[in-house]
């Protein structure tokens, strides 16, 4: 099957054999290009296409060992089509080379032609055809300089490009307008392939903005954007030309019906659009420019028809540049009304991308985006996934303390409808609206059991701890749950989650569902048989996964405590499991077997309420990673890193190399032991103390100078807390005149020393000593070896970043 594409160039290189024939008549060739492709069409199968494909590449290669007998363009253009085919053609390079530097027209736009593709900068090929190229852009025709300058743009390596920079530079100045727009699409190549060449065609740049050919304009704009977006000075210079830029813009908006430019009653969207990304590029982070070119924007999203797929793209291109400048918080919520009349375009593309860019502004101009939340809700039911998986983000980054109660509704209704593809999004993101913006934490159950109910597959591992946390927050709460989930337990126990939640619940809660006083839910009378075989039902359905079973064996035991006439029921469940299979069930109920037989004395206690879960005690991750040997906490600049022990090592030379310490030099630290403190005494003040509670009078512990450079100086204060663990505090200044900006300080340990950094004060240490960041690391040393600390500083002073590393060698003798 042969694309049209194919079909296209084929006529092409037709065109250009019969385009300027030389005056004599030259010997046809045995097979015409024409003729060859109508047999590779024809042939029925891939081995008969390939046969005549060899025969004729062979007699392509005897043609061009022979003598040029004015066959060689009608032979390299079969090649090219057998190229196209993808078949090898790499025989017919120096053919380009040859053709290229031909006299005749005809035969050097084919030459042109292969060497745009066969040739690429990577092959030595290449290079021979520099010097053709620059005779040709000398040349007296425009169209054979026009053939020099598309090669030049396509193919041109860095080297070609330095070499022809100044003959692309004097071509930027011809009188010529077709030549000029070439030239300029030659010019943006060898800027991207050789950025320090921007400085030789910023002149001529500039004075193509005053051309009145838009093609010459369009391949200008493009030019300055390049320039401008490769080199800040450039920037700062082409700031200068943006009034022009405007009037420029306003011509085209204003102008009327124009034949040659006009495409779906927009003027030339092909140059607004691209002035428009200019502006944005000129306009960024600068007021002034900022300024003159707001009452255009405003013209622009005024005046443009977005009926049609070109003002759409106006409109859009529009609405980017608002955004990225410095504009009037009016235009602003101009260019969001303009993205929410894209929400009801008929085309899904448009209506994608407007939600795309709703999504980068919805943080900064969330009241604004809030007025299309009606439209975006409506997305939810597009049938294109794109759409939808847009509408579900935009729709959760909309929720707020306002809106909260109305917006949940809409995603619990698309909940139950998603893709499954989008429901573990889906839950995640109302998980944690529901967090956030909770309005009452009864609320908040529901919202959560409701999410179970209908999606409780497709919600992350740390939803049932999270869960749980939040039913022993809500005291009053426990009887309305615990009914609540024994309902939800009975009627179907295929979503593990909820079942290991509810099995939780009758455990913790049993007694307040067996007393059925609920004021919240319509009384219902559960008997104690009841409630254990739910949770039987639970233990022996092939549903249950080993960790669900768990939760069930666990509830079942701490039931024992908080009935009275089936303790020797929930012994004999709890025995039949001290055999089985799955290894955590069997080690569970040979502990609580073993917790009836041998310390039933102690069973009340072991097994009565959980206490309140604090949600940051350690264990409770939601959702974050806990594990690992080095850990970034991302809400703060600083870098922590925890090392757990791996193996015990009693060499301090074993500190882990996480700093890079071997290639930069440590400063000397001063010894920490002789400014230990010693020994509290006992005075009179203290025995009064110690009547009170047995407090200790101590002193506090002294600070030590550890690092003073640059005006910088960071003090260590150690404080011991148990017999193994110890805080050290880093506190750092500054002196200078100027403010310290972006301090980091990371350290390291031996790998036998468990080591947690807190959370800095902050990243800036104000100038002249009026303030101080400090820094808390906990250190925990279970094996009491030697220890050493390498801490890594840095900061920003004066624009230029600092960077040192300091070795702590001895800490206070009372410290383990």
């Amino acid at each position: 099957m042969h694309f049209p594409v194919q079909i296209i160039m084929s006529s092409c290189l037709s065109f250009a054999l019969r385009v300027g024939e030389p005056g004599s008549r030259a010997m046809s060739p045995s097979v015409r290009l024409q003729e060859m492709i109508r047999v590779i069409r024809g042939a029925r199968t891939q081995g008969e296409e390939r046969g005549v494909i060899q025969r004729e590449c062979a007699a392509i290669r005897a043609q061009f060992r022979q003598a040029d007998n004015g066959t060689r363009s009608h032979n390299l253009a079969k090649l090219l089509y057998v190229h196209m085919l993808g078949y090898p053609a790499h025989f017919g390079q120096m053919e380009c080379v040859r053709l290229i530097a031909s006299p005749r027209y005809n035969e050097k736009r084919v030459g042109y032609l292969g060497a745009m593709m066969l040739l690429d900068e990577k092959q030595d090929a290449s290079l021979l055809i520099t010097n053709s190229i620059k005779n040709d852009l000398s040349h007296s025709s425009q169209y054979v300089q026009s053939l020099a300058l598309c090669t030049l743009a396509c193919m041109g390596s860095a080297e070609m490009c330095r070499d022809l920079a100044p003959e692309i530079d004097r071509l930027l100045r011809a009188s010529n307008s077709y030549i000029k727009k070439k030239a300029t699409l030659c010019a943006v190549h060898m800027v991207r392939k050789v950025p320090e060449l921007g400085e030789l065609f910023t002149p001529a740049a500039r004075s193509l903005l005053s051309e009145k050919n838009h093609g010459v304009l369009h391949g200008a704009v493009v030019l300055i954007t390049e320039l401008c977006e490769r080199n800040p000075n450039t920037l700062e210079q082409f700031r200068k030309v943006v009034p022009e830029l405007v009037l420029m813009m306003k011509g085209l908006v204003m102008s009327g019906y124009s034949p040659e430019h006009n495409v779906a009653g927009i003027s030339d969207p092909f140059l607004q659009v691209r002035i428009l990304r200019l502006l944005r590029i000129l306009g960024r982070n600068n007021d002034t420019a900022s300024d003159a070119m707001n009452d255009l924007l405003a013209q622009v999203a005024t005046n443009t028809d977005s009926s049609k797929t070109a003002g759409s793209a106006v409109l859009y291109e529009t609405v980017l540049t608002v955004m990225d400048i410095k504009s009037e918080s009016g235009l602003r919520v101009l260019a969001v009304n303009i993205l929410g009349r894209f929400l009801l375009n008929n085309d899904r593309n448009i209506r994608y991308i407007s939600m795309t860019s709703l999504q980068k502004i919805v943080q900064t101009d969330h009241n604004a985006v809030q007025r299309h939340r009606g439209t975006i809700v409506d997305c939810l039911k597009d049938q294109d996934a794109s759409v939808k998986r847009r509408a579900l983000e935009l729709s959760l980054a909309l929720v707020s303390a306002v809106n909260i109660r109305s917006l949940m509704k809409e995603l619990l209704l698309f909940l139950s409808s998603c893709p499954p593809e989008l429901r573990a999004h889906t839950t995640s993101g109302i998980f944690n609206a529901a967090e956030r913006y909770a309005p009452s934490q009864r609320w908040h159950i529901d919202t959560i059991l409701h999410v179970l109910t209908t999606a409780g597959g497709d919600v992350r591992d740390e939803t049932v701890p999270n869960l749980i946390q939040l039913i022993t927050t809500a005291t009053e709460l426990h009887c309305y749950t615990v009914h609540k989930l024994y309902r939800a337990l009975i009627t179907d126990i295929s979503v593990q989650s909820l079942v290991q939640v509810a099995c939780w619940c009758i455990g913790e809660y049993g007694d307040l569902l067996l007393r059925g006083e609920c004021e919240e839910t319509e009384p219902v009378q559960v008997t104690e048989d009841d409630v254990l075989d739910a949770l039987e039902t639970v233990l022996q359905s092939h549903m249950s996964s080993p960790a669900t079973r768990g939760f069930a064996l666990t509830a079942t035991m701490k039931l024992s405590t908080r009935i009275t006439h089936n303790v020797d029921r929930i012994r004999s469940i709890v025995s039949i499991y001290g055999s089985c299979i799955d290894v955590e069930l069997q080690q569970r109920a040979v502990e609580y077997n073993a917790l009836f037989k041998k310390y039933d004395h102690m069973r009340a206690a072991v097994l009565e309420r959980m206490p309140v879960i604090d949600k940051s005690s350690p264990g409770h991750t939601n959702g974050e990673s806990a594990g690992g040997t080095i850990k970034e906490l991302e809400p703060t600049k600083l870098t922590h890193e925890i090392v757990f022990p791996q193996e015990p090592s009693n060499q301090v030379c074993d500190l882990l190399d996480l700093l890079g310490g071997s290639g930069e030099p440590f400063q000397p630290s001063p010894s920490l032991s002789s400014t230990a403190p010693g020994p509290a005494s006992s005075t009179a003040g203290g025995d009064l103390l110690d009547l009170l509670g047995g407090l200790d009078v101590t002193p506090a512990p002294p600070s030590v100078t550890v690092y003073e450079k640059n005006g910088v100086t960071l003090k260590l204060q150690t404080d011991r807390q148990t017999d193994t663990g110890m805080t050290v505090t880093l506190t750092a200044t500054n002196s200078t005149d100027g403010d310290i900006t972006g301090l980091t300080l990371q350290a390291a340990v031996p790998k036998s020393v468990q080591l947690q950094m807190k959370a800095p004060s902050g990243d800036v240490i104000p100038a002249h000593g009026l303030g101080q960041v400090t820094q808390t690391v906990l250190l925990n040393n279970p094996n009491k070896v030697s220890l050493k600390i390498r801490v890594r500083v840095c900061y920003t002073s004066q624009s230029s970043v600092c960077q040192d590393t300091v070795q702590i060698d001895s800490f206070p003798s009372t410290a383990w």
